[in-house]
């Protein structure tokens, strides 16, 4: 494990370091990556920045630095981790845990160059004014997540046509949640479903809104995207079979871990043009002036072990459409 990896995985807290290891990282450009999920979740996103800020010429320890500030989901830690990489004065801020993340940067700094991700549209989240020019210090990479909030409520329907009551589960402290409500009950009313809309942002809330749903006959089950989610995966696997539900997922690590299905952007992908981006604003390249990149990349991962056991049948043109399907 890296040096300053470990410092990230202890939670980011200022260490005393040796006055010669300082004297050597000070002529290097440092990069504060700041995340809302765990280092362990998220190891294969962390290596694909790292992978593609090597591509741009940048390599962790030889001649960039890298602070690593992880969340862990608990999104309270984020304003504390972003005053203290402005603090540190790094020369960029790698704001990968979504709205709330660089929310939290642009308004600690309006000097430290900022590379956010984001599943919101970034102009209607008011991050930028303008996707093709950002202006000031801001710039990042978007996926639109919560228009995917339609494809997998349809997705879900194909698998669970006699399903008459769909759920959209989603944390209330999200941003992106409120707006995946709106998409939903327009979605909802397209497919002839009713909606019930539960929050969760506890471990607690996530029992009990499984509970309110097998209360409610509720037949297919969406969970909305964010930290929060992914980190409680092994909860909501465990809940959906407890309680056959069929859930899908924004995404794939839950549909590996035992989840049903998953529709949503290859985070990867995301991870990796963050990176490149970061690596053009240390070369001298302004923010304001590079255009949201748009990640294309979305993938569908169906669990069939999960279907059989919860008694579904999966329509074989939506299994060739996938991009990984799980036995």
């Amino acid at each position: 494990m890296r040096r300053r990896e470990f410092i990230g995985f202890v939670g980011g807290a200022a260490i005393t370091w040796p006055v010669a290891a300082r004297t050597q990282q000070s002529a290097m450009p440092v990069v504060g990556f700041l995340s809302s999920q765990s280092p362990e979740g998220y190891a294969p996103y962390g290596a694909a920045f790292r992978q593609a800020l090597g591509e741009a010429g940048y390599v962790e320890g030889q001649n960039v630095a890298i602070e690593y500030r992880w969340a862990r989901g608990n999104l309270d830690q984020l304003s504390a981790f972003t005053a203290d990489l402005v603090r540190r004065r790094v020369d960029v801020i790698a704001a990968t845990g979504g709205v709330v993340t660089a929310r939290l940067a642009m308004a600690a700094t309006t000097s430290i160059p900022i590379v956010f991700n984001s599943g919101e549209d970034p102009v209607q989240a008011g991050l930028v004014t303008s996707l093709n020019r950002p202006g000031g210090n801001v710039t990042g990479v978007s996926w639109f997540n919560v228009e995917g909030v339609a494809k997998r409520m349809a997705l879900l329907h194909e698998v669970v046509p006699a399903a008459a009551v769909m759920t959209l589960l989603g944390n209330p402290k999200d941003p992106e949640f409120e707006p995946a409500v709106a998409v939903a009950n327009d979605t909802a009313r397209a497919l002839g479903v009713q909606l019930v809309v539960l929050e969760a942002a506890t471990p607690s809330e996530v029992d009990a809104a499984f509970d309110t749903a097998a209360q409610k006959r509720v037949g297919a089950l969406v969970v909305a995207s964010g930290a929060f989610f992914i980190n409680q995966r092994a909860q909501l696997i465990g809940l959906a079979a407890r309680h056959a539900i069929p859930c899908i997922y924004t995404g794939r690590e839950t549909v590996t871990d035992g989840g049903l299905m998953s529709y949503g952007n290859i985070l990867a992908d995301a991870y990796r043009r963050n990176a490149l981006y970061v690596g053009r604003i240390l070369k001298g390249e302004k923010p304001g002036d590079l255009p949201i990149d748009r990640s294309t990349k979305f993938e569908l991962v169906i669990n069939l072990k999960t279907a059989k056991a919860l008694g579904l049948t999966v329509p074989f043109g939506l299994l060739n459409a996938a991009d990984e399907v799980i036995e």
